[in-house]
C-alpha cells in the first residue's frame, strides 16, 4: 500500500513538473503596448485585434468560390489570433522608440526565431520578422517595421503553414512583404 501510495506521489510530481515547464514555455502572443496617446498625434493608426471567434467570422465573408479566397479560409482556420498596430505621422519619430524596443526585446526568448531583418542606415529603417516555434511547428508570427515617420506591429498567434502565410498579405492590416518574399 504504501509502495502504491509513494508511486502516486511520484507520477503526480512529475506531471505538475511537466505542466510547469509547459507554462513557463514562452507565448507567442506579444505584449503590445496601447499606444492609445499616439492615435492623436498620428496622421493614419490601423488598430486590429481578432480572436479566433472573429477570424471564424471574418472567414464566412470571405466566397469559397473565389481561389484567393478558398487560400485565405485555409491559412485562418488554424489561426488563435491577429493583432496589427500601425502608426504614420508628418514628423520624424514622434513615436517612443522605447516602446518598439521593448516589443523586439520580447522577441528574444528561445521560442523565437528571427528569419528576416533589413536595415537602411541612411534611411533609418529596420524590418525585423520572427517566427515562435513549438516543437517542429509554427505557433506565432511576428513583424515591426519601423521608419522614421511610421511603425508597424503584427503578431500573428496560431498554428501557421509559412509556405502559405503570404496568402495574408495585404488582408487584416497584415502588410505586403515583397522584399523579404523575393530573398526566400
Amino acid at each position: 500500500m504504501r509502495r502504491a501510495v509513494q508511486r502516486i506521489v511520484t507520477i503526480l510530481a512529475c506531471a505538475l513538473c511537466f505542466a510547469l515547464a509547459r507554462s513557463a514555455a514562452a507565448d507567442p502572443l506579444l505584449k503590445i503596448p496601447q499606444f492609445d496617446s499616439l492615435a492623436d498625434k498620428a496622421s493614419e493608426s490601423v488598430v486590429i485585434t481578432l480572436d479566433s471567434k472573429l477570424l471564424g467570422m471574418a472567414a464566412r465573408f470571405l466566397d469559397a468560390k473565389d481561389p484567393e479566397d478558398a487560400a485565405v479560409r485555409e491559412v485562418i482556420a488554424g489561426l488563435k489570433s491577429i493583432y496589427v498596430r500601425k502608426y504614420v505621422f508628418d514628423s520624424d519619430f514622434a513615436y517612443p522608440l522605447a516602446d518598439i524596443d521593448d516589443v523586439r526585446k520580447q522577441l528574444t526568448a528561445s521560442n523565437w526565431q528571427k528569419v528576416v531583418e533589413v536595415r537602411k542606415r541612411f534611411e533609418r529603417t529596420a524590418v525585423d520578422i520572427y517566427v515562435s516555434r513549438a516543437g517542429d511547428e509554427a505557433d506565432g508570427l511576428a513583424i515591426i517595421a519601423s521608419e522614421p515617420r511610421e511603425f508597424t506591429i503584427v503578431n500573428i498567434i496560431g498554428a501557421i503553414d509559412l509556405d502559405k502565410l503570404h496568402q495574408l498579405e495585404g488582408k487584416f492590416g497584415i502588410p505586403e512583404l515583397e522584399g523579404a518574399r523575393k530573398t526566400q
